[in-house]
């Protein structure tokens, strides 16, 4: 390995070298390619990987669970109601009882301060699988997949048309770490969170990437690389749906859209996806859609992170 990550958290986007970030991904080619030769590859054999739960999820938990088992190991499913997390026992004594356990957490939960304080009590690498402020397995796995595509990351033109949520802080963050220009287009008073902002300008001004935030999809979209798209109303804000549609509604990637994008574009979606409200049916299933590589590579790329870390 170029580079020992065997203990280290994943966190952030921001918080990994473009070394690492580089490691993560050429790990995940090797393991791609032994999976697609049926070759048994069993490093984290007798090693068991706790999945803490607390927000529902299909690609997260299917891809982890099933990544585990392929690397030689067990992955724990554990939703909130298993733990004593719910009965009020401390993040701190949690994360110091199931380190005595195990030999790694995935977390998926609502608020980042829970995976952070995780991180700083165990003694075993914590993952994030999804947080409000940030989906860190997610964009590795984006990466991956454009680089798969275009064969480079550098110069490429990203255009995020959509909320400014844990996706767009994550695209950012992974842009700037690797040389991709990255527009995120948001209607106004959903732009993504200024300190995320200000972190990965930071991260972009070391590596050339340019980083634009405007109100204007045709602007963001033109001449882009890549166009992604996310749901208007993530999990938990359902409250706000009403309001969401009304404000997203011009923010729809359809195929008037893509037009103002290169011909060859590649169309990105976390899933899971509103057909009809922040994606057409038409796009998400037509020649330029990626959707369902991106989904694939979730499991080649958390393999990789599993295999570097634990």
């Amino acid at each position: 390995m170029a580079v020992n990550m065997k203990g280290k958290d994943i966190i952030s986007i921001h918080e990994l070298s473009r070394e690492e970030i580089d490691q993560v991904l050429d790990t995940a080619m090797i393991l791609k390619m032994k999976n697609k030769l049926g070759e048994i590859y069993h490093p984290l054999k007798g090693k068991t990987l706790g999945m803490i739960f607390q927000k529902s999820s299909t690609r997260t938990r299917v891809s982890f669970e099933v990544g585990i088992w392929q690397l030689g190991g067990y992955g724990l499913f554990l939703s909130a109601s298993d733990l004593q997390l719910k009965r009020g026992e401390t993040v701190a004594d949690t994360a110091r009882n199931l380190s005595r356990y195990l030999d790694g957490i995935m977390i998926r939960t609502y608020a980042h301060q829970d995976v952070v304080d995780f991180a700083e009590y165990s003694s075993i690498p914590v993952i994030n699988g999804l947080t409000d402020l940030l989906h860190p397995c997610q964009v590795l796995s984006d990466l991956f997949t454009i680089q798969e595509k275009k064969q480079t990351l550098k110069n490429l033109k990203l255009a995020y048309i959509g909320d400014g949520n844990n996706m767009a802080h994550s695209l950012l963050f992974g842009a700037a770490k690797v040389g991709m220009d990255i527009f995120i287009c948001s209607p106004s008073g959903f732009e993504p969170d200024s300190e995320i902002t200000r972190l990965a300008r930071l991260d972009a001004s070391k590596t050339g990437a340019k980083i634009i935030i405007n109100n204007d999809p045709a602007q963001a979209a033109q001449s882009a690389d890549i166009i992604y798209t996310d749901v208007w109303t993530s999990m938990g804000m359902e409250g706000e749906e009403e309001k969401r549609l009304q404000s997203f509604s011009k923010y729809q990637v359809n195929s008037s859209l893509l037009e103002k994008a290169k011909e060859d574009v590649l169309v990105m979606h976390c899933l899971p996806a509103h057909r009809g409200e922040e994606i057409t049916g038409e796009v998400i299933d037509g020649p330029h859609s990626i959707v369902f590589d991106q989904a694939e590579n979730r499991l080649h790329v958390q393999k990789a992170i599993m295999a570097l870390i634990m």
